[in-house]
């Protein structure tokens, strides 16, 4: 005792003088930094936590060792495993997230009793690996399992059953079929709201899911049918998906989703459906029936919907009777209808007056009438592309109503000339693939707000244009006149112009007055005319201090192309 004393009186007359670390050493309790012993991590693995151990990606072949007991985090992603020893997993009764993502992982080496002392495991990732069967055991705690994209064909009672926690199930993407998923698999779990079982091998919907769920997938099976009262219990059920499956009228009734009351989107594309479905949710906002063999739509079957937004109903088999007059009429608040790709002859009649877009393209429609559009004033898109619409056959009058139109696509019919009579408040123009052969200022007059216009793949050449044209177009930032006949750049374009497309003419000059009316010109596509080495005027860049892009490749030769000093960096300035 009295030796200490006399070396700690000794000590602290030499204060720093003592040898560094002698404190340390003898009587650690009076450092003056002492520092807990560093955390263990296992070698070239990441512990940015207490809790954490990141081994993501390492090419890890087998399980590390020196994982800390009291880890809650554990993430193995991005490796080469092949199985999971049993003493190593189970000692880690802390964990609450294991992350097996991408591994080689087969179900003979996950170890069922491994789990049984996971007990506060909350997350749970085995999604791109190897199972054949999922594990029969998963713990009490869980709340997210992953199981996708493996080879799973069975699941037991408690592999999801008994998980009072559980929210979320992920199976997509294996070979499971109605024989693998037993009847009870989630039983006792019912507070599941995300379940996705697409890509799959399922003939029928499966019954016994659990009545909590928000959100089911079971698109890319092989369902043709779902049994009466497979859906009656999910009244909670908000989106469900089941494209991309075998569903014929034969395997739906007007109970089938009767009992849905909560539903907003249901997606039926990719079947083989005739008919709309009797009994659908009025709650629906989003119904996607594309892709099916729809003949014909009857008002009754979308009777009360009046929530819904949008109708996807292209690449069906609407012909000239399909969308009678008024089909659509109970649908008040329709802003969408998608009808691409159908037989209609015609505009549909009588159409839901709130609608926002109206998508018909590849139809057959020949004929644009003075009412034809009269029931929607709201509408602000309008695509009628690749019909058989004639000059003559589109009326003066067809979008006089049409006080809200943004967008026009007229694109791939067989117009001479531009219609009469097109909205003023229109900001976008698409008339390429017609057989244009003029252009005359009175049909653009009043479109001070349009901001692209593409007359691309006509006939159109310079003289053919006439005087004043542009001059209403004084918002017009995108001009397409690419593959037409034209043979000079187009004198007194739009002042607002930023880019221009003129590929695909007979231009084989560009003189230095040819875009003295367009000083914000930023991009010009010139490629595939006819021009040579000295085509372009030295001048003719001049006054364009934002020109950026100069396109002049598959011309004749090697074009010379001089910018002002300001654009010589520019990106893909020049071309040969």
């Amino acid at each position: 005792m009295l030796y200490q004393l006399s070396l700690l009186l000794l000590l602290l007359w030499l204060g720093p003088q003592a040898t560094p670390g002698m404190e340390d050493a003898a009587f650690p309790h009076l450092g003056e930094s002492s520092q807990p012993p560093p955390r263990a991590c296992p070698p070239r693995c990441s512990c940015p936590r207490a809790d954490t151990v990141d081994c993501d990606g390492l090419d890890l072949r087998v399980f590390p060792d020196n994982i800390t007991r009291t880890a809650q985090h554990l993430s193995l992603q991005n490796n080469q495993l092949q199985e999971l020893p049993y003493n190593e997993l189970s000692r880690l009764s802390s964990l609450q997230t294991l992350n097996l993502h991408n591994n080689l992982i087969s179900s003979e080496g996950l170890p069922d009793e491994a789990f049984e002392s996971l007990t506060q495991l909350q997350h749970i990732y085995v999604a791109h690996n190897k199972l054949s069967v999922a594990p029969q055991f998963l713990p009490h705690s869980l709340r997210v399992a992953d199981l996708a994209a493996n080879q799973v064909m069975e699941i037991f009672p408690l592999t999801f059953g008994e998980k009072p926690a559980l929210r979320s199930v992920y199976l997509h993407n294996n070979q499971l079929s109605n024989a693998g998923l037993p009847p009870d698999a989630f039983h006792g779990s019912e507070a599941v709201v995300t379940l996705s079982l697409s890509s799959n091998q399922f003939s029928y919907l499966p019954p016994s899911l659990p009545p909590s769920l928000e959100r089911l997938h079971l698109q890319n099976n092989l369902i043709s049918k779902v049994p009466q009262g497979a859906l009656s219990r999910q009244t909670q059920l908000r989106e469900l998906y089941l494209q991309h499956n075998q569903l014929t009228d034969n395997g739906l009734d007007a109970t089938t989703f009767s009992k849905l009351h909560s539903l907003e989107y249901l997606d039926l594309s990719h079947n083989q459906l005739a008919t709309v479905p009797a009994g659908l949710p009025r709650t629906l906002a989003v119904l996607h029936l594309g892709r099916n063999c729809i003949r014909r739509v009857e008002a009754a079957r979308l009777r009360g919907m009046r929530g819904l937004l949008y109708l996807l109903l292209q690449h069906n088999q609407l012909g000239s009777s399909g969308l009678p007059a008024g089909a659509l009429r109970p649908l008040w608040g329709l802003h969408t209808l998608h009808l691409y790709g159908n037989g209609l002859e015609r505009v549909p009649m009588a159409l839901p007056r709130r609608l926002h877009a109206l998508v018909l393209p590849h139809n057959r429609v020949a004929v644009l009438g003075a009412r034809d559009l009269a029931s929607t004033p709201g509408l602000a898109e309008l695509n009628l592309a690749y019909n058989l619409l004639t000059s003559a056959r589109v009326h003066r009058r067809a979008f006089r109503r049409l006080h809200s139109l943004r967008s026009l696509n007229l694109a791939g019919n067989q117009l001479t000339r531009l219609p009469a009579g097109l909205p003023t408040g229109l900001c976008a123009l698409q008339l390429q693939r017609n057989q244009l052969r003029a252009l005359e200022p009175e049909p653009l007059a009043g479109l001070d707000q349009l901001r692209e216009l593409s007359l691309a793949h006509n006939r159109l050449r310079v003289g053919d244009i006439g005087p004043g044209t542009w001059h209403e177009l004084q918002a017009l930032q995108v001009l397409d006149l690419s593959h037409n006949e034209l043979s000079f750049v187009p004198p007194d374009l739009p002042e607002a112009l930023e880019e221009l497309h003129l590929e695909g003419n007979r231009i084989s000059h560009v003189g230095p007055e040819a875009f003295l009316s367009t000083p914000r010109l930023c991009a010009l596509f010139l490629r595939a005319n006819r021009l040579h080495m000295t085509s372009i005027a030295a001048e003719a860049f001049l006054g364009l201090p934002y020109l950026r892009v100069v396109d002049t490749a598959g011309n004749l030769g090697q074009v010379l192309v001089q910018l002002p000093p300001t654009t010589q960096s520019g990106p893909q300035a020049g071309g040969s």
